[in-house]
């Protein structure tokens, strides 16, 4: 790699230590400096060097002017050092930075400069804050929306606590709403928000909350290219404007999927370096008419059933989905169904890589630029004449239909329902489990928190798709819809038996963690419609001797 040329260079000190501190385009860098007392052409000493220690100028968040008390230690070590009187005190300049401490969490740290002249203090402090000026990509104005009932209703006490601070210290202005409703975020977005003013929006909550950002945006954004939503075919516009999360839910499983880590102070600094993450988007309709995007998951059968009965259980807080899982999984209903797809032929990754979306994802790089409109004949038949490859179609009774667009990792579960899913390729992975014994659906389901391969059971097939329909076996056309059906005794759906502990016609589409009204469904994949404040789950470097801005 060529080596970038010096913007400035000085001798100073760092907590009473001296350091040859060097800027260019790219890097801060600081060498301790070790003073032989031999003298060559009068006051020139011989200098040796070592332990190095540099940070990323794109990682830089603030520079500033410190105060210093006149008669500092450092002034007397500086004299002690380089034999100058220094006539006047010293002066300071600090730098906060991000330092990664592991387990991809970021945090802000301080490091303090001293020098005797002040002229050359002001230069340091104004030659930085030009090369942050370059860094284009960060945003100055922000929109932020914050949750106070999500998770453990600590949204506010979060943003303000951990997060305000660090926008303040990088400079960055916002405008704060505290939702009050459901939708609220989704509703302002939509008809309210003079978006021209920000660089980005700010959710501060758990998924349910970037659901409705992501809503909102998608929604504004249509709106203003002329896109009609309930298009099917349409090719929708991509999203300018970047979404940070800050994590205060549940589970927060994109963040968790995004960062790799559920940290509120982590996504804040992801957010003011201008960090850019694409997002696929699927869009989910039911004859013509639009119902969700999901950026996640799409579940059926196991899944749905989870949400459904959760909903009802809402008084007990994050432990429902615990209850409802055990209840559901106790009942072990199938379903069935037809699920037709068009596969991702033309993608560089398969769903049963051993390799991972990670930052910089060659993958998602170099997805494949075919992103055309999705197209479905009348009647809702697939036009396969439109697309490149056949469709496929699968019938069958299934415990589960997942499409995950992305990993799906939380905490409980590392890998995620599909590891190898990417989040700006373009497809979403298709996973299907099959009618099977409860020994063998829980040898599946305890495969999400192992290291096992989550395909390699018989009853698991899993597809990497671009397009796809699912069509229950009893669908009655209009009369699918679920509010008009009754509940058999495990409160899920049965038409036939007004009481009865039968196995339930059709399932709920969970999306996202909302349930959807209608079983059947028409999914496309909208390819980097979104983008984050992020840059993907990093890879963890290998620890380095005398390297870290810690070691200091």
């Amino acid at each position: 790699m060529e080596k970038q040329p010096s913007v400035l260079t000085s001798l100073l000190l760092v907590k009473s230590r001296l350091f040859e501190v060097t800027l260019n385009r790219t890097l801060l860098t600081w060498k301790e400096v070790h003073l032989r007392r031999k003298k060559v052409s009068g006051n020139i000493s011989n200098r040796l060097r070592f332990g190095v220690h540099s940070v990323p100028v794109s990682e830089i968040i603030a520079v500033r002017e410190t105060e210093v008390d006149k008669g500092t230690k450092a002034e007397g070590k500086w004299q002690k050092m380089t034999h100058i009187t220094i006539e006047t005190h010293l002066c300071a300049f600090t730098v906060s930075y991000v330092e990664k401490t592991g387990q991809h969490r970021w945090r802000s740290s301080n490091m303090t400069f001293f020098c005797s002249d002040e002229t050359v203090c002001q230069q340091w402090v104004r030659t930085l804050k030009e090369q942050l000026s370059l860094l284009t990509c960060r945003p100055k104005h922000l929109l932020v929306y914050i949750n106070p009932y999500g998770g453990k209703q600590q949204g506010k006490q979060i943003y303000e606590h951990k997060v305000a601070q660090l926008f303040t210290l990088a400079s960055i202005s916002t405008d704060v709403i505290v939702t009050e409703h459901a939708n609220h975020a989704r509703d302002h977005l939509k008809t309210q928000a003079d978006l021209r003013k920000y660089d980005g929006i700010v959710c501060v909550g758990g998924d349910g909350m970037f659901s409705e950002v992501v809503h909102g945006l998608i929604a504004r954004t249509q709106s203003d290219s002329g896109v009609d939503l309930n298009d099917s075919q349409a090719k929708l516009a991509q999203c300018n404007l970047r979404i940070g999360i800050i994590p205060a839910g549940s589970t927060d499983c994109i963040c968790y999927a995004t960062v790799g880590v559920n940290d509120p102070v982590t996504s804040a600094l992801h957010i003011i370096v201008g960090d850019s993450q694409p997002m696929d988007v699927c869009s989910v309709h039911h004859h013509n008419t639009f119902l969700k995007y999901s950026v996640s998951l799409l579940g059926y059968g196991f899944y749905g059933d989870v949400l459904t009965d959760s909903e009802k259980n809402r008084w007990m807080g994050p432990a429902r989905y615990d209850f409802s899982g055990f209840k559901t999984f106790l009942s072990h209903h199938y379903y069935e169904g037809t699920i037709s797809f068009l596969p991702a032929t033309n993608t560089l990754g398969s769903p049963r890589d051993s390799s991972r979306c990670r930052s910089g994802c060659y993958v998602c790089q170099h997805r494949v630029k075919d992103i055309s409109p999705i197209k479905w004949g009348e009647g809702g038949d697939v036009s396969e004449n439109e697309f490149e490859g056949e469709w496929k179609a699968i019938k069958g009774k299934f415990l589960a239909i997942n499409a995950a667009s992305m990993s799906c990792a939380c905490p409980r579960s590392p890998k995620g329902l599909s590891p190898a899913a990417h989040l700006a390729d373009g497809t979403t992975d298709i996973i299907l489990v099959r009618k099977c014994s409860r020994l063998n659906f829980l040898r599946h389901l305890l495969r999400h928190t192992s290291k096992d391969d989550q395909f390699d059971l018989t009853f698991v097939e899993v597809y990497r798709v671009k397009k796809f329909k699912f069509t229950p076996k009893h669908c009655d056309s209009e009369l699918s819809d679920i509010r008009d059906v009754r509940e058999n005794a495990f409160g899920q759906i049965c038409r036939d038996h007004p009481s009865c502990d039968c196995t339930p016609v059709n399932s709920n589409w969970n999306c996202d963690g909302e349930i959807l009204e209608h079983a059947a469904i028409e999914v496309g994949v909208h390819c980097q419609l979104i983008k984050l404040f992020a840059r993907g789950i990093e890879e963890n470097p290998p620890f380095e001797e005398d390297v870290s801005p810690s070691a200091v």
